[in-house]
């Protein structure tokens, strides 16, 4: 070889080397300590494994392809390939390398025996949420991981699409909660809702029925509650699962962004904030008439006036609020192919948590509904919907409502466990 092709090889053979060593390196017991695996629940366990192994065994298969073309290499042709080779590597290793970081955080915040079983807890109530409709749909539900991080509001990070290190689809639905909101879930059913509109192919659907129902009063209404139609199906399925407790907490999220409230940005797919909680309150009116949502809606749209929004949104606002009665009837109401034919409300009855059947329930079970195994497994999405609007309609037992409801997810996450 000639000097500069061999002071070539000198550094493509170190960054190989160091490389293959970091490949080398990577190892599921250095994400997540033992303790931290085994809160998580059995079957999540095994699904999270296997995928972030493939992850790994990908990169090391790489580094190996990677290490026997640098061997290879004699010219100075085949040289330049190794550093091409080199460079996509060191690409496709980062990108694996956040995959796995992802993960390990969200496992890593099941710091407790209590944030574990709070978490569990969680992750059975988005499971279940998302089973009741996938199971009528022939659809599999796939396992659920939350974790808790900051800020105001939940997100999902949707089982079956392919993560950053661009490999297999991943098979978890990774739900974020965030520590204010960890005794009031109702954000993971929301997120929970993401998922199952995603696998059943709701949101298109929706999105041209609202477009088609919203149309003839305003094709540029139509449009723009047609481009909101994947957080409308989101509120839906909360709003089916757990009632008003979905509509107050959204409300409370939303309630402390003063800013955003008349914020209108086109393409984002979130409702102005101001129209996005009236239509919550209108669910609740059509299924169950007269309420304290409606006291809700009262005390939204005196603090805030429309008259405050800019033109264009002001025009869009009051363009939609006569329309708000359609757009709760064409979402929960209206049959559609994604859901074989029949409406959301046949596959999740939001009748079943109204006021009136949360009463009764807890009428008829008692104490027990929060402390036997049978009803925590069963009710735990309807014991939700009670504690959730047990806060609105009585706010000076907060306290007392969310000790309540801790005890029986800390219960509840115990049973997941043993599940």
């Amino acid at each position: 070889m000639t000097e500069p092709v061999a002071a070539i090889r000198a550094q493509i053979d170190r960054q190989v080397a160091h490389w293959s060593l970091a490949a080398s390196r990577l190892a599921l017991d250095d994400l997540a300590s033992p303790e931290s695996w085994s809160k998580l629940e059995q079957y999540l366990d095994v699904s999270l494994r296997r995928h972030l192994q493939a992850v790994i065994d990908r990169v090391r298969a790489a580094a190996d392809v990677l290490n026997s073309m640098n061997r290879a290499a004699r010219t100075p042709a085949e040289l330049a390939e190794v550093r091409r080779r080199l460079l996509w590597f060191r690409a496709q290793y980062l990108r694996a390398e956040t995959t796995l970081d992802y993960f390990a955080d969200a496992i890593a915040t099941r710091t407790s025996a209590e944030s574990a079983a709070l978490l569990r807890a969680c992750d059975s109530l988005a499971y279940r949420a998302m089973a009741q409709i996938l199971d009528q749909l022939g659809q599999p539900t796939p396992p659920v991981l939350t974790y808790i991080d900051k800020g105001l509001g939940a997100s999902i990070l949707k089982a079956g699409l392919r993560l950053w290190d661009a490999g297999d689809a991943s098979p978890v639905a990774a739900i974020k909660i965030t520590r204010h909101n960890i005794l009031r879930p109702t954000a993971v059913i929301h997120e929970a809702g993401h998922q199952v509109a995603h696998i059943a192919g709701w949101n298109h659907e929706l999105s041209a029925a609202l477009a088609q129902a919203l149309s003839p009063a305003s094709h540029g209404l139509g449009q723009a509650w047609g481009g909101w139609a994947s957080e409308i199906a989101a509120d839906a399925i909360a709003f089916a699962h757990t009632g008003f407790a979905s509509v107050a907490a959204l409300h409370d999220v939303l309630a402390g962004q003063k800013s955003a409230v008349f914020r209108f940005t086109p393409g984002d797919p979130h409702p102005i904030c101001y129209l996005r909680v009236l239509l919550g309150v209108e669910m609740c009116r059509y299924f169950y008439g007269d309420g304290p949502w409606d006291d809700v809606a009262r005390a939204w749209t005196t603090m805030h006036a429309p008259s405050r929004a800019e033109s264009h949104v002001r025009d869009l606002i009051d363009a939609s609020i006569s329309l708000l009665p359609a757009v709760a009837r064409v979402t929960l109401d209206t049959p559609m192919r994604a859901f074989r034919g029949v409406p959301l409300r046949a596959l999740v009855q939001p009748e079943r948590v109204s006021p009136s059947a949360l009463a009764e329930m807890a009428t008829r079970i008692g104490p027990a509904l929060f402390t036997s195994t049978h009803w925590l497994w069963t009710e735990s999405l309807r014991i939700l919907a009670l504690t959730g609007s047990q806060l609105v309609t009585r706010p000076h037992d907060l306290r007392e409502i969310l000790a309540v409801q801790e005890q029986a997810m800390l219960r509840l996450g115990g049973v997941a466990k043993a599940a």
